[in-house]
């Protein structure tokens, strides 16, 4: 049941109403698109469909809220603000929140020894995987020349890119900062069951109500629509990262989407890498590095506490630690 917090998100409008249907096994479902991915969000133990609506606004609206202020699309961003000052050595302040996010990556850089890179969305102006064309060398050449957050001046209150044509992009981080973000929010109204899901990334706010775990697939990165494992999980977040989502095949080699900055060229080890961790923020980049540390992800993994499944180079499962129903 919702608290009064909950009750008072009855009174926020919006312009994108979700529209919550009953369903047998979770009470609600609400469907969305954002940030190019198809959402979801679960109520169970939500009274009535009014209520559903409310709560699931408010955590859709949060989720609009993060796209469209990380949004490297729209000028009005911060993001944009700060891409534009590149290499004009004007610092560029940013508010609490962005703050975090900035040394969150930081922490990521350091600790990735620099395979995670806030800085290395300019790969994208060389790789173009729709139309499946390998980049020469001096096209990267090219690109890890502005690449680089250890050149990034960052204070803790403003950050300055060095180099005209510098990028950052909170594409590695956005969506699983929203879903965190939403779920915050779901469980700050009350809500104990249920869990948010934004293109695969989610986070449970809690068990079904009679306890049971949510039982939550793993698709299959060789085989569209199949399942690779079932995780039941009571609560937490689950991400995956893997060589299938944007990927093209040229002369019996795979170049998928993930790419180390430090080379500009795609991993290609793992096919996919999911990460079991409290937060989804969390989980997504454990995951993500894991994909960009190669054979050494499970040592990395194991160092980080956290339960994880992969699938190797042949497809066969790893999971130590852990007990996904297959």
């Amino acid at each position: 049941m919702a608290t009064r917090a909950g009750a008072a998100l009855l009174t926020r409008q919006s312009p994108h109403r979700p529209q919550p249907r009953a369903d047998v096994e979770t009470g609600w479902l609400v469907e969305f698109t954002a940030m190019a991915s198809p959402c979801r969000i679960r109520l169970a133990g939500v009274a009535d469909e009014a209520q559903a609506q409310a709560l699931a606004q408010a955590a859709v609206d949060e989720v609009r809220r993060i796209e469209q202020r990380y949004s490297r699309y729209r000028p009005d961003s911060i993001v944009s603000r700060i891409n534009v000052a590149a290499g004009s050595g004007r610092p560029v302040p940013v508010d609490a929140e962005t703050a975090q996010l900035l040394d969150f990556a930081d922490l990521l850089y350091r600790q990735s020894e620099g395979r995670f890179d806030l800085s290395s969305g300019v790969l994208r102006q060389a790789w173009d995987f729709k139309a499946a064309r390998v980049p020469s060398e001096t096209e990267l050449a090219r690109c890890r020349e502005r690449i680089g957050w250890d050149r990034v001046v960052w204070t803790g209150e403003a950050i300055a890119l060095p180099r005209a044509g510098m990028e950052i992009d909170f594409g590695g981080i956005g969506k699983e900062y929203a879903v965190d973000r939403a779920a915050t929010l779901l469980l700050e109204a009350g809500v104990r069951s249920g869990l948010v899901n934004l293109g695969g990334d989610l986070r449970v706010l809690g068990p079904h109500p009679d306890g049971r775990p949510w039982r939550l697939g793993v698709a299959h990165p060789r085989a569209p629509g199949a399942v690779a494992l079932e995780w039941a999980v009571h609560d937490g977040a689950l991400a995956t990262s893997g060589d299938y989502e944007r990927y093209f095949e040229q002369d019996g080699r795979r170049y998928c989407h993930i790419l180390d900055p430090r080379t500009g060229w795609p991993v290609s080890h793992w096919q996919s890498v999911t990460v079991a961790a409290p937060s989804c923020l969390a989980a997504g980049a454990l995951s993500t590095l894991a994909m960009l540390a190669g054979p050494q992800a499970p040592a990395f993994l194991q160092s980080q506490g956290v339960a994880y499944a992969a699938l190797d180079p042949r497809g066969e499962l790893v999971a130590p630690g852990m007990e996904p129903s297959a």
